[in-house]
């Protein structure tokens, strides 16, 4: 009998200490989780409050991405009087993060073009080109789902000096995006990543600024030669 009650105390004991550390699992996935879905907030809730004191007309066309739009000085009048062009940017975002915040930055527009750069922090996240492929994927379902004549194009990656380690990567994921544009439906994908090497295929340092990630005003020129075409 004693050695039956020291077991059942023992048993007792290792689910009290189980039930703690599953509690303690869970509470630090959802604070991770919760640090994800919040870390874009302020600038979300900042385009919403400026759509709703002036709300943009429907069939504009619509960036949206990571640091590459957000910076891009003089976005909206780039190319000219041919179309309204709405900059969504949050810098540091992930493809999936563009499509988590569609409903309140893209769908209500009803744009008939949107734009977009993403992909790049994913690679540099650990995020392998399939795993991209899959986020755009679903991206493209989401808005087709809700704006089917909506056209999507896709700027690929860029190379840069300083993620320059992973070229192989963003060239995998180009090639994928760009096979899967090309069997869709109002899909494009637009290549600035050829013309932002160098000769001996690395990426040219004088398109960037001294962080070696972010385009410079030259840089910026390039990609409004390339995508121009795609907007008017």
């Amino acid at each position: 009998m004693p050695r039956l009650i020291c077991s059942l105390i023992g048993l007792a004991a290792l689910l009290v200490w189980n039930s703690e550390v599953g509690a303690q699992t869970l509470a630090g996935t959802s604070t991770a989780a919760l640090t994800q879905d919040t870390q874009w907030e302020s600038s979300i809730a900042a385009f919403t409050a400026a759509d709703r004191k002036h709300a943009p007309p429907p069939g504009g066309v619509v960036f949206i991405g990571s640091s590459s739009i957000r910076l891009w000085s003089d976005l909206e009048s780039q190319f000219g009087n041919t179309a309204i062009i709405l900059k969504r940017g949050f810098g540091g975002a992930r493809m999936a993060d563009c499509t988590r915040y569609l409903d309140r930055v893209v769908l209500p527009y009803k744009p008939r073009l949107i734009l977009v750069y993403a992909g790049d922090n994913d690679l540099a996240e650990g995020k392998q080109p399939q795993d991209v492929l899959e986020h755009f994927t679903k991206f493209v379902e989401r808005i087709h789902q809700a704006l089917p004549a909506t056209r999507i194009a896709f700027i690929s990656i860029k190379p840069s000096p300083a993620r320059v380690s992973w070229l192989a990567n963003i060239r995998e994921t180009n090639e994928l995006i760009r096979q899967f544009a090309a069997a869709g439906e109002n899909l494009d994908f637009i290549d600035v990543f050829t013309p932002m090497l160098n000769s001996a295929g690395y990426p040219r340092d004088e398109l960037f600024l001294a962080d070696a990630l972010h385009l410079n005003s030259a840089g910026y020129a390039l990609w409004k030669s390339v995508i121009g075409p795609h907007v008017r």
